[in-house]
């Protein structure tokens, strides 16, 4: 039954491939296929999803399953994507990010002439900033509001840009991250002994090799681009040309949200007691506030309040674009794991007669491509990582050796998933293409995993 279980996993993974590849809806394809995999589940009584709440019939637990997976996407990251989304209509609506981009440009002007430098530059910072915002989606879309038009204004293409923001994302690290806080747990240690004794000796030279792959990856697509005359993305005006109409102290609301995020963050420490704000609240915060310049600068309550039409526009359509989609991918891979695909992987990786290390080494590579195929770094990894202990035991390693490379590699595939929450966002968002940016980022990222588990499992 296991079998066939995982043929028919293969089998409609496939076609939701084919019908990926020619464009068809992808929240319409990823829903279907999610579906199609838990009745089959339900039909070879593998592991059924049952909805937390069951209706008392088989087909309306499917339902329930659909409602359920709206209802807590929406409640924990759906409403803070939907604000963040509003907020950079908004301040492209006020023309905020031209000013931003205008007061920019002057200190960086060096970095016109080094523009791949200026981006790769964005990585580190941005994995600073994630281990203060731990949600990609949420940060990549901050990024968008604040970094993203001063790369463009650089010279990089659009997917170079959102290249480097979808990398600083790359490593769930950090005590704040719900991947560190499992692996924390797995390994027996607190959140912050985990994140200083394991994942930064390993986070940071992999950051350098990230860093000089991303750098040497998106300057040769550019270039190739450009010589075929086949740009896949438009940069926008130089700076020379650039319209902005507002005062220049406009500049500050883009970058206001990280700036909050920053200084009330628990690991700063500037207030004691400390004091609490969520990306959602930084968001709201800084539209009433962007509110307070936008009046001052009409000095009218109608034509302001007129302005807050982008805010609720944006909104509608990144649920329209994200939300949705984040949502059927969810589910696709609610059928994959009801299906025992996971679960098969890991048992036919352990009857291979490889060694620990040799096993070690072919998990992480599974869970990397589990990521990329469920769109979830989490999800791959909260898949995997309760098995890990006893798997760990039986090839008689430390449980930290299977966990942190592990726990690594499932937020590494999250990037070059055309479906995960963080590429959705920032490709729509910036009116491009989620398949083009996964594309983009895969092979710098197969370098790295690479490059991770070479390091960890044979030289440090």
């Amino acid at each position: 039954m296991s079998a066939i279980a995982f043929v028919l996993s293969l089998i409609v993974i496939a076609i939701a491939a084919v019908y990926l590849y020619r464009k068809l809806n992808p929240q319409g394809v990823l829903l279907l296929a999610g579906l199609a995999m838990l009745i089959l589940a339900l039909l070879l009584h593998i592991q059924p999803v049952v909805p937390a709440k069951p209706t008392g019939s088989v087909v309306f637990d499917l339902i329930k399953v659909v409602e359920e997976t709206f209802i807590t996407n929406f409640s924990r990251a759906g409403m803070m994507i939907m604000v963040i989304g509003g907020y950079v209509a908004f301040m492209n609506h006020i023309e905020a990010t031209n000013a931003l981009v205008h007061i920019s440009m002057k200190p960086l002007g060096f970095f016109r002439r080094y523009p791949y430098l200026a981006a790769t530059i964005a990585i580190p910072i941005g994995q600073m900033l994630f281990i203060t915002t731990p949600s990609a989606a949420g940060l990549g879309l901050l990024l968008v509001a604040s970094v993203y038009p001063v790369l463009i204004n650089l010279g990089v293409s659009k997917l170079t840009a959102l290249s480097v923001i979808a990398a600083a994302t790359l490593f769930d690290q950090g005590p704040g991250s719900a991947n560190t806080a499992l692996a924390a747990e797995l390994v027996g240690n607190t959140n912050v002994e985990y994140f200083i004794i394991h994942q930064l000796p390993l986070v940071i030279p992999t950051t350098l090799v990230v860093m000089t792959l991303f750098y040497l990856n998106n300057r040769y697509f550019d270039i190739k681009d450009k010589k075929r005359q086949k740009n896949v993305s438009t940069t926008q005006p130089e700076l020379e040309t650039l319209k902005y109409n507002v005062p220049l102290i406009f500049a500050i609301l883009p970058v206001l949200p990280l700036i909050l995020l920053i200084i009330f963050s628990p690991y700063v420490g500037l207030f004691d007691p400390p004091i609490t704000l969520g990306t959602t609240g930084s968001m709201i915060f800084s539209l009433f506030v962007s509110l307070v310049f936008v009046i001052c600068r009409m000095r009218s309550i109608r034509k302001t309040i007129d302005t807050l039409s982008s805010f609720w526009k944006g909104m509608g359509n990144v649920f329209a674009s994200i939300i949705t989609l984040i949502v059927a991918s969810e589910i696709f891979s609610k059928g994959l794991i009801s299906l025992g695909f996971i679960d098969l992987l890991v048992s036919y990786s352990t009857h291979m007669g490889l060694s620990g290390i040799a096993i070690a080494v072919v998990f992480a590579l599974i869970i990397f491509s589990a990521a990329m195929l469920m769109g979830s770094g989490n999800a791959a990894f909260f898949s995997f990582g309760p098995l890990l202990p006893g798997v760990a035991g039986q090839l008689s390693l430390p449980v930290y050796s299977l966990v942190l490379p592990l726990q690594l590699a499932a937020s590494m595939g999250r990037a070059a998933s055309p479906i995960a929450g963080i590429i959705v966002a920032i490709a729509l968002v910036a009116g491009v293409s989620p398949i083009e940016l996964a594309k983009r980022n895969t092979l710098p990222l197969i370098g790295s995993i690479i490059f991770l588990i070479v390091y960890y499992f044979f030289i440090s």
